[in-house]
């Protein structure tokens, strides 16, 4: 365990300082650091001992959270095609094709079904694959194109259609990701070191399983890379409460796993078209509603009544108001997942019901051009992070990885160029500082202080000195969970 950082600097300052961080893992001192150490305090040489880091004068802040991943299907995405570079319909057939003539099953991710997804037809893929099964799942996870052999394989009607959507879509990956629980850890552990390099702290993990059983074996097997929130879906609520389990109950022995939220999905998605919208889409549909306005009022009821806190899908503004309505009208706080689109009079309603803001920065890179398409009328209200900084209300950032990469500096960098790097902004006005940015990506201080956890992120350069392609690629040197080093780079060594 380190128990003190020497010659680290604050986010935007010049000073040096050493940290000191007691056996509880908690910070008990920060003071100007020691002229007379190793390096003399300016030197960039660094070295990590047992005890100790010299920091060399990197920056030091608080550790990062993904506040919203599907942990299992993100270590399994390795072993997937990505899809997500294709230009067109043509290039994902071709890859298709290509994958076809060596693989026994073809499964591919980050299909940008929103933009040319009628043209991955059924004839069309079995064309490119002949008998090989194929599976395409769609970018948002909402929906998924499969050739005759998959339908057949999966128990689909063939005669029916090759695109199938929201719970269907859910049940297949969920077969999809049907493997032994040690294929499965491996991946997981394999995920989780990854995240830890890139600053990664903690998750909270949406997965549509009983992830309870999943992080306990894990824990057991030696897991202690990240800090997880594993939620609870309401197929699961009841075993939640018979088990006396509540938001925050520590899983385990070694404090890292806790119960997260209830995870309620009430409308569909932009990319699927069925996000419940309150003005309809270009075929003159509103989208979805999956779950009433009753339903959603006694699963929020149930949970609060057993301790556990909400978060609730909402990308359309349709699904977005009835689900402030449902927290104003039954007092509960929680969070809504995605915010995507809202309706301008439901912005302010996030602070004055004290309702979190949970979204995915990234995602409106990959969204621009369906919404260009969709939602081309009220695209000033896609992703209004400012204007709900502006009111009060609390953001906090994740990725939905596998839509997105888990990693948080792709996030940050979105979230205030709203544009890749070399790319024009879009809707500048929604953008935000790198400081909101960093706060809504983490849950200690910005600048780290005495009495705080030691959830800690030692960054090669102050962020604010980086490009913007320099910022989605932030160098990681070190990060600690409660003063123990989940990463150690090089050139810490």
């Amino acid at each position: 365990m380190i128990r003190r950082i020497r010659s680290a600097k604050y986010l935007g300052s010049p000073e040096l300082l050493d940290i000191e961080i007691g056996h509880d893992g908690v910070i008990q001192a920060i003071t100007p650091a020691d002229k007379g150490s190793f390096g003399s305090g300016g030197s960039r040489e660094s070295f990590t001992t047992a005890e100790e880091i010299y920091a060399g004068g990197r920056t030091v802040t608080s550790g990062l959270w993904d506040e919203h991943v599907h942990f299992g299907q993100w270590a399994q995405q390795a072993s997937r095609i990505d899809l997500s570079d294709c230009v067109d319909a043509g290039q994902v057939l071709q890859l298709v094709s290509d994958a076809a003539r060596t693989q026994a099953e073809v499964i591919a991710v980050r299909v940008r079904g929103s933009i040319w997804g009628r043209e991955l037809t059924r004839e069309r893929l079995d064309t490119a694959s002949g008998t090989v099964p194929v599976v395409l799942i769609g970018l948002d996870l909402h929906s998924a194109w499969l050739n005759t052999a998959a339908l057949q394989k999966y128990g689909f009607d063939t005669a029916g259609p090759s695109r199938v959507v929201e719970d269907e879509c859910f049940a297949l990956v969920r077969e999809l990701d049907r493997i032994s629980d040690a294929e499965l850890d491996e991946a997981v552990h394999a995920a989780a070191n990854a995240a830890a390099a890139r600053g990664v702290v903690g998750v909270v993990d949406f997965e549509m399983r009983w992830g309870v059983a999943d992080w306990l074996r894990r824990e057991e097997a030696g897991f202690d890379a990240l800090r997880v929130e594993t939620s609870v879906y309401p197929q699961y609520l009841d075993r939640a409460i018979a088990s006396g389990l509540s938001a925050g109950t520590v899983l385990g022995s070694t404090g890292l796993i806790q119960l997260g939220p209830l995870k309620v999905i009430t409308d569909g998605s932009l990319g699927t078209h069925t996000a419940w919208c309150c003005e309809p889409y270009p075929s003159g549909d509103f989208g979805r509603s999956l779950v009433s306005s009753d339903e959603l009022e006694s699963l929020l009821l149930r949970a609060d009544r057993a301790g556990i806190s909400a978060a609730i899908h909402a990308i359309g503004d349709q699904a977005a108001s009835q689900v402030l309505e449902t927290f104003e009208r039954t007092g509960i706080q929680g969070r809504i997942e995605h915010a995507q689109l809202l309706r301008s009079e439901d912005i302010a309603r996030f602070a004055r019901l004290g309702i979190t803001a949970s979204v995915q920065p990234e995602h409106l890179l990959d969204d621009r051009a369906a919404i260009a398409e969709l939602w081309a009328d009220r695209a000033d209200r896609a992703f209004a992070f400012a204007s709900l900084l502006s009111t009060g209300a609390r953001l906090c950032f994740g990725s939905d990885a596998p839509v997105a990469p888990l990693d948080p500096w792709r996030a940050i960098a979105a979230a205030i160029h709203r544009a890749s790097p070399g790319e024009e902004s879009w809707r500048p006005e929604q953008r935000i500082s790198l400081e909101q940015a960093l706060q809504a990506s983490m849950r200690g201080s910005l600048l780290p202080k005495v009495g705080e956890v030691a959830d800690l992120v030692l960054l090669e350069e102050d962020p604010h000195d980086l490009s913007h392609r320099e910022l989605v690629e932030t160098q990681v040197a070190a990060t600690l969970i409660a003063g123990k080093p989940s990463y150690l780079a090089p050139s810490l060594s």
